[in-house]
């Protein structure tokens, strides 16, 4: 039976990690040679732990399926990371980045965690400026910052809108001058197909080359996955094509349980949907929201240019609504208000789904020049993408899926139910609660890989005496091998007509309409009706064009389609949980539960809870476990942004 052990410390809260830090056992300098640690992912939580836990003096071996840690999809992100410098003393502090983190996440995520996470995030940026990350500055040559989603205080920190881009550069660097002395193994063009457990913990991996087809198995003390989130499952998301969930679901499947996974993020400021030919959606940074004013016409069905539409004739409704943030409001409310408005049929665009953000008074405020000089190549990409000048008429946004709160549940030390087996980044679910506010995923991603587990893994492998095991003989590794091998096997077999995509389309729509901004008791239990039928028709019908066995070539529809069977699965326990979750909090909006204005309505009476999810066998539901969330520093209050 599993059993959640958060191993949060207690006592005064700005001091619960330094306290733990020291009662962690250590691993003598000497001694860390002497373990080998298996990191999955390389990008920003991945390659920053990865580089640290070999500067430590661990073995590592790092796996990406890319060619490069470089493509990581941490290069996405481009808004910025947040940290409590309170360098424009401005009453920021690490309290407050705390507070308006377990609010802007509706109340649902740990105290001490969160804390931590705000805590070690002025370390971050001294960490990344040391590593040469090109930071803006002000004229006086001071870092400079910005204002995010959630937040009264400008505490974002970013390099025009790339800021992922450059600190996966610097966290790169950190991992490939280790890389250069040995002490990191890198293997690229592999993907992680299912993880190894011997006696109860996790041992090793079982991967496939994706160059060669290769099947093989690798053996280390200890596992980390740093493997991003599962957004993909709606098919149409900001998330790189190559994202999946492959690697936590693999997990699950051998005990870790799966936290939280109806709680997903839906980012207001995206390029809106333009057919269906589309593979995936564009963000544009939520940063633009500082200087850029999102409204729409006041009257239904006014489909006149922006500019032929009066001041007095159109609705700036986040500021209408949330005058004391604005169109800063979060993530989830500012999503929501959207398509609301959309709803009522005052969208713009071919569509009607879409809203303007406008920078015209902040270009008549700023000049253009100013306005280029911060969001630039955001402009620039946009116009590319939608033949429209945005310095000229506003831009046309909607929301779309971006983020996933929801992961692999993790103790205090980021380890999940799997001893030995730790996931890190967006991979756990630690910090954000049900919804997540901007620039955070950076910030965590970062502590994560740099700050907590260099720290926690030790206290692991220092309290573990595993006998070495050879991945070629024994027969756990042999096992899983074969499973993993027939799987494949399984899949090129079929040899049905539907391709891989148009089932993923099918999944990705159902989840959107039923399981996405709003959700209801009778869509939820639609969808767990139209999924298996989905996932019956795809292991019968999916085309994997290959003349050869599965293992012997490279083949990428054999990748997309051991993809798509995971999230198959996904989708229905996301649905599960969002269906036994009847309150609404954050990105998870149960139409049933809200207030008389709309806004989500949470029942702490309930739902105050982690939930974490055990598999219990193919066919079988899974089992629902309880972690309660306990409130000693704040008060959980009806979130306002008003």
């Amino acid at each position: 039976m599993l059993t959640l052990d958060a191993k949060a410390p207690t006592g005064p809260i700005d001091q619960r990690w330094d306290r733990h830090k020291f009662d962690l056992k250590l691993v003598n300098p000497a001694n860390k040679r002497k373990y080998t640690v298996i990191v999955v992912g390389t990008g920003l939580a991945g390659a920053s732990a990865a580089a640290t836990l070999s500067e430590l003096g661990y073995r590592v071996l790092a796996y990406c399926f890319h060619d490069s840690p470089r493509r990581a999809h941490s290069i996405a992100a481009q808004g910025g990371i947040n940290a409590a410098k309170n360098y424009q003393n401005d009453g920021d502090s690490v309290f407050r980045l705390f507070y308006d983190t377990i609010k802007g996440g509706d109340f649902r995520a740990r105290e001490s965690n969160v804390y931590r996470l705000a805590q070690v995030s002025v370390n971050i940026i001294d960490q990344c400026v040391a590593q040469g990350v090109p930071f803006a500055r002000e004229y006086g040559g001071l870092l400079a910052n910005r204002s995010f989603g959630g937040a009264q205080v400008s505490r974002t920190f970013y390099a025009r809108g790339q800021t992922g881009q450059q600190l996966l550069l610097g966290a790169y660097q950190s991992l490939e001058r280790q890389i250069a002395e040995g002490a990191v193994t890198m293997h690229p063009y592999t993907e992680l197909l299912d993880v190894v457990v011997v006696d109860g913990r996790a041992r090793g991996i079982v991967t496939r080359d994706l160059l060669t087809g290769a099947v093989g198995s690798v053996a280390a003390d200890a596992v980390v996955l740093a493997t991003g989130g599962y957004g993909n499952v709606f098919y149409l998301s900001t998330n790189a094509r190559g994202s999946n969930a492959t690697a936590i679901w693999r997990a699950y499947k051998r005990g870790a349980a799966f936290a939280n996974p109806c709680f997903t993020q839906i980012h207001p400021t995206c390029i809106p949907v333009s057919g269906d030919f589309q593979s995936k959606l564009t963000l544009m940074s939520e940063s633009l929201r500082n200087d850029g004013r999102v409204w729409v016409p006041l009257r239904a069905g006014d489909t006149r240019a922006p500019g032929a539409i009066a001041e007095s004739e159109r609705d700036y409704f986040l500021e209408r609504k949330y005058p004391s943030f604005g169109n800063l409001a979060p993530r989830d409310i500012a999503s929501r208000s959207a398509k609301e408005v959309c709803d009522e049929g005052r969208g713009v665009g071919p569509t009607g789904l879409g809203v303007y953000l406008d920078f015209a008074d902040a270009i008549r405020r700023l000049g253009e020049a100013t306005i280029r000089e911060r969001y630039g190549n955001l402009f620039d990409m946009y116009q590319r993408i939608t033949g429209e000048n945005p310095y000229a008429v506003p831009m046309r946004i909607y929301p779309a899926v971006h983020y996933t709160m929801g992961g692999l549940w993790v103790d205090y030390n980021l380890m999940t139910t799997i001893p030995g087996l730790y996931a890190i980044g967006e991979a756990n679910f630690s910090d954000h609660g049900a919804n997540r506010l901007g620039a955070s995923a950076l910030m965590q991603g970062l502590a994560d890989g740099y700050f907590v587990l260099p720290y926690t893994i030790g206290d692991y492998l220092a309290q573990t005496r595993s006998a070495p095991v050879d991945p070629e003989t024994h027969p756990a590794f042999r096992a899983v091998e074969a499973e993993v091998t027939a799987r494949l096997q399984r899949l090129v077999e079929i040899r049905g007509r539907r391709t891989v995509d148009s089932f993923h389309r099918e999944l990705g729509t159902v989840m959107w309409d039923l399981c996405g901004m709003a959700r209801s008791d009778a869509g939820l239990r639609l969808a767990l009706e139209r999924i298996p039928a989905i996932r019956e028709a795809f292991w019968s019908d999916v085309a994997v064009p290959t003349a050869a066995v599965a293992g012997s070539g490279l083949n990428q529809e054999l990748e997309k389609a051991g993809r798509v069977a995971d999230f198959l699965e996904l989708g229905e326990l996301m649905c599960r949980d969002a269906l036994h979750r009847t309150e609404s909090c954050g990105g998870h909006f149960r139409v049933e539960s809200q207030t008389p204005e709309g806004e989500a309505l949470r029942d702490d009476a309930h739902f105050s809870y982690a939930a974490a999810w055990e598999y219990a066998g193919d066919g079988a539901p899974p089992v629902l476990h309880r972690e309660p969330l306990q409130f000693e520093v704040v008060t959980p209050s009806q979130r306002s942004y008003k």
